[in-house]
Formats: C-alpha cells, sequence, structure tokens
C-alpha cells in the first residue's frame, strides 16, 4: 500500500502507485484542460505531485511543452537567480565489493587499476583542487569495508578541511559513499559534511536487484531508506537522483518525485539536491547495451519537469554532459554543475592518461575549470563558489524556509558575487577576470536589500586588499 509517510521503502516507492501514475498520465496525455491548469498551478511555485508531474511529462504537445519550458525557466530564475553553484568530485578509491552491471568499479572487473589514495595523496589532490579554485568538493569512493571503512573516509575529510594552500581553502565537502548505518551517518555529521548524496540508479525494485546482482547494494530496502537514516543520524540536508538509461525514464522519474514527497511527509524537509546523470561509457562499460537510453530533448523535459514539480531542490548536471547538453538545461532548471572534473583516482596531480583505466565514467565537458566560468560569464550567469549556508547553519527546513519565501537572495547573491571575486583576484584568466568585473558591477545592483548591497560592495572593495572569506 502507498504511504508516502511510511518508512518502508516498498510503501513510500510503491510500484504500484507507480505503475497507476504511469496509466494515468498516459490516458491524459492529450487532456488540454488538465495540462494547462497544471502549468497554471504551478505557476504559484509550490510544486506538483509525482502524478500531476507525470502528465506533463507524458504530453507530446509541442506547444504545450514550450509553456512548461517557459515555466521551468521562470522557476528557476525565482529560485536561484542566474546563480550556478561550483564543485569538483574527488574520487579518493575505487575498491568496491558491489556487482553493479553498469559500473566499472564492479568486483569482477579485473581490467581496472585499483588505487586508494593516502592522506598525503589527498592532500596533494585538495592542493591540486585550490589552485584551480574550488571550494567545494564531493567526495566519492567505491563500498569495501576492508580498503574503504568509514573511519578512512573521515580522517579523508579531516584531512581535506586541513590544507590551506596559498588562499585556498575547501570549504565544504559534501559526501557520496554507499548506504550506511545510523552510526556511521552520525559521524559524517560530526566531521562537518555539506550534503550526503547517494543515487537510486533505479527505483525499479526488480530492475535494481538485477543490476546489482552481489554485494551488499543488492538490498534495495536498504538502499532505498539510506536518507531517512542519514536525517536521522542528523545530516540536515541530502541529494537524491537516478541514473538515466538503466530503466524505463518515465518510471524513474516517478519514482524520484515520489522520494522527494517521502522526505517532506516522513523527515519534514525535501532533498537538498536532485541529479540526473545519464550513463556514460566506462573501461567495460558499454552503455549500448542498456536499451533505456535517452535522447537529448527527453533529458531536457526530465530536468524541466523537476524544476516544476520540486521547486526549491538544487539540480546538478555533471561533466557527463557535454557543453551543449549543459548549456540547454541551465536554463531549464541546474543550479550546480562540475568543473575541470577527474573521475579516475588521483586524477588531480596526475592528469589521467589516454590508457588510464581507474575512472567510474567518461568525461563529456573536459574543459578546464576556468573556460568553464569563463564560458558561464559570457551566458550571464554568476559562477558561485559559496558554500556560506552550510558555514552558517542554514541547513535542512531553515535553508528551505529561505528559500520558499525567496528570502535567500539577499544570502545568496552577495555570497555569490563575493566568492566569485575571490576566484577572479587569485585564479582567474585575464579575459575571465574582465569578464566577471564586468558582471559583478552589474549584479551587485541586483541584491534587494539595499544595506546588504552596500555591505557587499564595502566587502568586494576589501577583497583588492587580499581580505578574503566575506558571507552573509
Amino acid at each position: 500500500m502507498y504511504d508516502p509517510k511510511s518508512k518502508h521503502a516498498a510503501e513510500f516507492i510503491a510500484d504500484g502507485e507507480i505503475l497507476d501514475t504511469l496509466a494515468y498520465a498516459q490516458a491524459n496525455k492529450h487532456n488540454r484542460a488538465l495540462i494547462d491548469s497544471l502549468i497554471e498551478r504551478a505557476q504559484d511555485c509550490k510544486g506538483l505531485s509525482h502524478r500531476e508531474a507525470a502528465v506533463l511529462l507524458e504530453c507530446d504537445l509541442p506547444d504545450e511543452i514550450d509553456k512548461m519550458f517557459a515555466l521551468a525557466q521562470t522557476i528557476k530564475q525565482r529560485f536561484y537567480g542566474n546563480r550556478i553553484v561550483m564543485f569538483a568530485p574527488l574520487y579518493l578509491s575505487n575498491y568496491c565489493i558491489n556487482g553493479c552491471l553498469y559500473c566499472p568499479y564492479h568486483l569482477k572487473n579485473q581490467k581496472i587499476s585499483r588505487k586508494k589514495l593516502t592522506q598525503e595523496e589527498i592532500a596533494r589532490e585538495t592542493a591540486a583542487l585550490q589552485d584551480m579554485g574550488h571550494k567545494r568538493l564531493a567526495l566519492e569512493t567505491g563500498e569495501d569495508p576492508v580498503h574503504n571503512p568509514i573511519e578512512y573516509v573521515l580522517e579523508s575529510i579531516q584531512t581535506i578541511y586541513s590544507i590551506k594552500h596559498k588562499n585556498g581553502a575547501i570549504r565544504r565537502v559534501n559526501v557520496n559513499i554507499a548506504a550506511t548505518t545510523v552510526e556511521n551517518y552520525r559521524k559524517l555529521r560530526d566531521a562537518g559534511i555539506g550534503t550526503y548524496i547517494l543515487f537510486q540508479e533505479t527505483y525499479n525494485r526488480q530492475s535494481y536487484e538485477e543490476l546489482h546482482p552481489t554485494g551488499p547494494k543488492h538490498d534495495y530496502a536498504y538502499h532505498t531508506e539510506a536518507m531517512d537514516r542519514a536525517m536521522a543520524g542528523g545530516i540536515d540536508d541530502v541529494g537524491i537522483g537516478v541514473l538515466f538509461g538503466l530503466n524505463l525514464y518515465r518510471y524513474d522519474l516517478v519514482g524520484l518525485l515520489m522520494h522527494a514527497e517521502h522526505l517532506e511527509a516522513a523527515m519534514g524537509v525535501g532533498p537538498h539536491t536532485i541529479s540526473v546523470p545519464r550513463i556514460r561509457p566506462a573501461d567495460d562499460i558499454d552503455p549500448n547495451t542498456f536499451s533505456n537510453a535517452i535522447t537529448d530533448d527527453v533529458f531536457a523535459k526530465i530536468v524541466a519537469i523537476i524544476r516544476i514539480a520540486v521547486p526549491y531542490t538544487g539540480m546538478i548536471v555533471s561533466t557527463r554532459e557535454s557543453q551543449a547538453t549543459r548549456e540547454r538545461v541551465l536554463k531549464l532548471g541546474v543550479s550546480q554543475i562540475s568543473g575541470g572534473s577527474r573521475t579516475s583516482v588521483g586524477g588531480y596531480v596526475k592528469p589521467e592518461a589516454a590508457n588510464d583505466n581507474s575512472a567510474q565514467f567518461e568525461v563529456n565537458d573536459t574543459r578546464t575549470l576556468d573556460e568553464i566560468v569563463n564560458w558561464l560569464l559570457g551566458l550571464g550567469y554568476i559562477p558561485s563558489f559559496c558554500t556560506a549556508c552550510y558555514r552558517e547553519g542554514r541547513t535542512g527546513d531553515r535553508f528551505m524556509q529561505l528559500v520558499k519565501s525567496g528570502q535567500i537572495a539577499n544570502c545568496c547573491q552577495p555570497n555569490a558575487l563575493m566568492t566569485l571575486k575571490e576566484y577572479l583576484e587569485d585564479y582567474a584568466a585575464p579575459d575571465t577576470k574582465q569578464k566577471g568585473e564586468a558582471l559583478i558591477a552589474r549584479e551587485l545592483l541586483r541584491i534587494p536589500s539595499e544595506k546588504v548591497q552596500a555591505i557587499a560592495a564595502r566587502h568586494l572593495a576589501e577583497m583588492q586588499s587580499g581580505q578574503r572569506d566575506f558571507r552573509f
């Protein structure tokens, strides 16, 4: 039985409810009266249910799709403006005991180069990331209780936070590791992580179990209920996502939205972020062997529907996607992107060689961080390296209240500009710096509060004298 407040995966991600939802969406995909009413109601920026969103996803009427895309752009602008948060992944180890069919880290892969960073190597990777200008990392590692125990992860986080290289500092570490216990989530919270991220891969239980034939990840319920345990362990911000291409995208999108609804209903706050990765080539993984791959047009529509249905959430697109695809979905809802990413273990200090097979997936957008910052500035976006909300305690429901009320602009806009200024002063190429200074001058005037605007202007001037790390 479907129950969004239940703590049991089979009840808050109920297969019967998803199938009924898909049938309802199919029956109403050309129901213009219903579709228009949903689009009109969603303009209040309070979101849509999974069933309502499924109708919009199924609709194939070009003029209605245009309305959805326009609405998604409006909602994105209202909640997140033109700010784009920057981050980079840091892979610590690719040792893994799972048998995931879509990931080259799987236990039976004898061809991949197995690596695990020492704390000294992590320190060097961190310094290399700081020299690029990064302030926020997403820590990644395979699941292996011998090679990658929670103690290793905690020590690595401590190492990352301890490195202060030149003007660099990693101010927030988000963590993407396997589902674990409440006790271990409590340890991660105490270590000062930002968001705990875990992708579901697919919400279809049968497909999930077939794709994860061996290892602890085979346990669908334990994996799907991980966010409840993370929040029970005191982690305020969690990030969910599916790997599009593994299963039918309609089913997985409905499941994803049901998971967001569950977190709201059962835990009091929805997901801080939703990621939308698509399956990519990797060492012994050929995405063509998966028959559910989605087109760029479908991908763009998925992003727009998520933005409409869950307007408050941050949306993440990684360097799995090409420059052209990332540019398209930035308009439709994406608010965070990675830049200058390396998906191999130790890839920042030692550039990935053509024959390096330690990566989790192939990167499609191979530009440097500065090239991506320059590109964003040219499109009129503010590349933001802000971590202030984590550090000021604006997490969980406190963050969501600010976002939903629109008051977050008085924090995010100045913080984005000040962290961009840090990047321009310390790391940017001359052309990037020129573009960035011009954008800061324009965007400073868009801070809603005159008082905040004046304080931000003063801090921006102080940065030119060498001061750093101002925040609201």
